[in-house]
């Protein structure tokens, strides 16, 4: 009896792979090398494929270059790095990534590292790009021989996404991270730190805009595009859309660069008269006073306080003020400044002054005056401050009337 098979193949049914023609190659009408100019390089992993562009020391990122003159010894300070000024400007590197997911995890992919570096008088940025997962050795190993130097590595939102990313690249292909071993300069927590307070949003496109007063073209994607736009690449071979990523992480490259040069001016010397914008100010102060440079600090709140800040602002640096003063020992310009809080009933103005009555200058009465001016005016305060005050404020004009009836 004949089989399935057989009767198949009497019918003209070819039966199993052997005989079927091999599947057509897949086209790539719009192969990467011919949206993007750039190079494959030869590793001995394979090769990967890439993009390398040169700045000239005359380029600007709106408002500000690409090359630090400025001393980085405050930046470095705040860091608790002293690497990031002790180091060479050329040894520097500017690192931002390209992923297939924007949670990271074991399972997302860098398919693109942009890294820039100050070569001479030029500053060169090199974009790795990895056509496909399995190219991912030839990328991380032709990144390793870029790096080489590297001592600090500068990144925005690095040291929390792009940094751990890398180094779990490199555990997962058996290889020792080239990053561990530098200084790291993350931009978004010192943006943080002076921004705060002036803008909503300390984005690096936001920074971009309002701080460097640069803009991009229609050329740039959004972030939380780019994932879905390379798996479209991996599925199709069509390489165009993929233009606007490597646009998008050449200007952020180049963002952070002539952000780390305006931090720089700003910071090294910030009461030459560079600051343009009254919450730097008081944003700089904070960070000197954090810094333990009480001079610097107090000569910065009272430039803030000459511009006009907005009223909380105000009197927030006010109060910053007297706090400088009493830490170097000046309690004659901190009562000063307290006795102007209290004009604007200030509660912790009030408390300061008859603390100082009571404790420094010896004079119970007026204490009391002050503790009694605090309660009559609490009442107009928020009831959390209401809540915060009364209690410590009745039990202290109860101590200072004990005191004065003896």
């Amino acid at each position: 009896m004949r089989s399935l098979s057989d009767k198949l193949k009497s019918m003209g049914v070819k039966v199993g792979a052997r005989e079927l023609p091999p599947p057509a190659p897949r086209t790539e009408p719009h192969p990467i090398e011919q949206v993007v100019p750039g190079r494959f390089q030869a590793t001995p992993q394979g090769e990967v494929f890439v993009v390398e562009t040169t700045y000239p020391a005359e380029y600007r990122h709106g408002q500000a270059g690409l090359w630090v003159t400025a001393s980085l010894q405050t930046i470095a300070e705040w860091a608790g790095e002293h690497r990031i000024a002790a180091g060479d400007l050329e040894h520097f590197v500017f690192l931002d990534t390209e992923t297939t997911g924007l949670a990271g995890g074991s399972g997302t992919y860098a398919f693109l590292i942009g890294v820039g570096r100050y070569a001479g008088p030029d500053f060169r940025l090199t974009q790795f790009f990895m056509r496909d997962p399995v190219e991912e050795p030839a990328q991380l190993l032709a990144l390793v021989e870029w790096l080489q130097p590297c001592e600090t590595l500068v990144t925005f939102n690095g040291r929390a996404f792009d940094v751990p990313l890398l180094n779990a690249r490199f555990i997962t292909n058996g290889e020792r991270s080239p990053l561990t071993g530098a200084a790291q300069l993350d931009l978004l927590h010192l943006a943080r730190r002076l921004w705060r307070d002036r803008l909503p949003s300390r984005a690096l496109s936001q920074l971009e805009l309002h701080i460097l007063a640069a803009s991009r073209t229609h050329e740039d994607i959004p972030g939380w595009l780019i994932p879905s736009v390379y798996f479209d690449f991996l599925r199709s071979g069509d390489a165009r859309p993929l233009k606007n990523v490597f646009y998008h992480n050449a200007m952020d490259i180049l963002a952070m660069a002539a952000l780390l040069t305006h931090m720089a001016n700003l910071i090294d010397d910030p009461l030459n008269g560079t600051l343009n914008h009254a919450l730097d100010w008081p944003a700089l102060g904070k960070l000197y006073e954090h810094l333990g440079y009480l001079d610097t600090a107090a000569a910065l709140y009272r430039r803030g306080l000459e511009e006009a800040l907005p009223e909380a602002t105000y009197w927030e640096t006010l109060q910053r003020l007297a706090f400088v003063y009493r830490r170097q020992g000046n309690l004659a310009a901190a009562v000063e400044v307290w006795r102007q809080a209290a004009e604007g009933r200030q509660i912790y103005a009030y408390v300061e002054l008859a603390k100082f009555y009571e404790h420094t200058a010896r004079d119970q009465a007026e204490a009391a005056r002050w503790t009694e001016a605090a309660l009559v005016d609490l009442p107009q305060c928020p009831w959390s401050e209401r809540r915060r005050w009364q209690p410590d404020l009745e039990h202290r004009l109860a101590r200072l009337r004990r005191k004065l009836q003896k």
